[in-house]
C-alpha cells in the first residue's frame, strides 16, 4: 500500500500501478519460503528497496518493478527472458544489469575501490541500475543487525569505500551520509558511540534555549 501510494503520489496512472503490482506478485512467487537472516519473509527486502527507490530517489513505475524484482533472475528460475515477456525488455534490461553487478560482488574481488566504482558505472548504461544498486545497498546497511560480525565489517567495509564516494559523485548526498555513518557504527563502534552521544548531548543543549 505504502509503495503504490508513493508511486501514486509522483504521477504513476493506472497502467503504471498495475505494473507495480505484478512485479510485485512475480517477486513474491520467486521469493516464496525464504527469509532473511534476520528471520522476516525475504520480500520484506526487495519491497523496501521499491520504497526506497520512489520516496527517496523519485524514480518512475519501470525502476519501481525492477527493484521490486533485483534478486529475481539470481535467486529463482525466473529469466531475464520471462522478465522481458511479462514486462517490456527496459525492466528486463535493469533486472538483468542489477544480477551483474551483484556477481561482481560475489566474485569477492580485491581490485581497488576506485577501479571498482568505475566498473560498477560502466556495466549498464543505464544511470537506474546503479541508483537501484545504491537502494538495495542502503537497505542492507539498514538491517545489518542480523548478520554476522565478518560479515557486516565486509558489507560496512565496501559501503565505505565503494558506496558512499559513488552516492557522493552521482549527488546523493543523504545516501553518503547515511552510508558513512552506518558503516561507522560497524566499523569503528567505540567512535561512533561517542559520535552519537556527543550529538545527542547538544540536540539536548540546544532544547534547553
Amino acid at each position: 500500500r505504502a509503495l503504490v501510494a508513493s508511486a501514486t503520489e509522483r504521477g504513476a496512472d493506472k497502467a503504471d500501478l498495475a505494473l507495480i503490482k505484478k512485479a510485485f506478485k512475480v517477486a513474491e512467487d520467486a521469493h516464496k519460503d525464504v527469509r532473511r537472516k534476520s528471520g522476516e519473509p525475504y520480500i520484506t527486502h526487495p519491497l523496501a528497496v521499491a520504497l526506497i527507490v520512489s520516496q527517496e530517489i523519485g524514480l518512475g513505475p519501470q525502476s519501481v518493478a525492477a527493484a521490486l524484482m533485483h534478486d529475481v533472475i539470481e535467486d529463482s528460475e525466473y529469466t531475464r527472458a520471462d522478465i522481458d515477456h511479462l514486462f517490456g525488455t527496459n525492466v528486463g534490461y535493469i533486472v538483468e544489469g542489477l544480477t551483474k553487478i551483484q556477481g561482481i560482488f560475489d566474485m569477492q574481488t580485491s581490485m581497488q575501490s576506485e577501479n571498482f566504482r568505475k566498473l560498477l558505472v560502466s556495466i549498464s548504461d543505464d544511470v537506474r541500475v546503479v541508483l537501484i544498486k545504491m537502494a538495495d545497498r542502503l537497505h542492507n546497511m539498514r538491517t545489518l543487525d542480523a548478520m554476522t560480525h565478518a560479515k557486516q565489517l565486509k558489507i560496512a567495509s565496501e559501503t565505505l569505500y565503494i558506496f558512499a564516494p559513488l552516492a557522493h559523485r552521482m549527488g546523493l548526498y543523504p545516501f553518503k551520509q547515511e552510508f558513512e555513518d552506518l558503516s561507522l557504527k560497524y566499523l569503528e563502534p567505540e567512535v561512533y558511540e561517542e559520535l552519537v552521544e556527543k550529538i545527542s548531548a547538544a540536540e539536548e543543549l540546544d532544547g534547553g534555549y
